[in-house]
């Protein structure tokens, strides 16, 4: 039986995450591999944010997030969350599971599941974890064209995807909080 006390997670997120970080063996060769790949991905940032929307507007179930009132794209609103992304990969590139990014990327998680307004209202979370894997799928082939051995591009991938599976932990914190009504 566990005996250790809880405690909810936001309210330590450093902690939180670094337990995580540990748990997937998360360390500092890892960052040297993603400082080191960075570029890879950052070259690449408004082809690889370009994609995942235009993926999501591909299903109604996802589309419905960036549909004006008449079906037709919501180019602005596509615009801001395209940089909106551009943001947290640049941020992401650089490694820093600190308090201030920490609870950014939680505020990013209460913005999707909690909002009622605005086209679509919440974001179901199978969509968060499903754009998190289409991430990790473009990376990992970004990673096997562009880096110069087979090996290199493994070991690329491995530690962007334990980066961004702490990072969908801390997204995935949001779905867990009462909504406002719930108190």
């Amino acid at each position: 039986m566990d005996t250790q006390p809880r405690y909810q997670p936001g309210a330590d997120m450093e902690g939180f995450v670094d337990e995580l970080a540990a748990f997937v063996d998360f360390n500092d060769a890892d960052v040297a591999v993603i400082r080191r790949t960075a570029a890879v991905i950052l070259k690449h940032e408004r082809t690889l944010t370009s994609a995942l929307y235009e993926h999501f507007l591909k299903f109604p179930s996802t589309a419905r997030f960036f549909l004006k009132e008449d079906g037709s794209p919501d180019e602005q609103r596509l615009e801001r969350r395209k940089h909106s992304l551009g943001r947290w990969l640049r941020e992401t590139a650089e490694v820093a599971l600190n308090h201030d990014f920490l609870y950014y990327l939680l505020a990013v998680s209460i913005s999707h599941s909690h909002r009622s307004r605005s086209p679509g209202g919440k974001i179901p979370p199978q969509f968060m974890v499903g754009a998190m894997s289409l991430t990790q799928t473009a990376f990992a082939r970004l990673f096997q064209d562009e880096l110069d051995a087979l090996t290199q591009a493994f070991e690329a991938t491995l530690a962007w995807n334990k980066l961004l599976l702490l990072h969908l932990n801390v997204l995935l914190l949001g779905y867990f909080l009462p909504s406002p009504q719930e108190g």
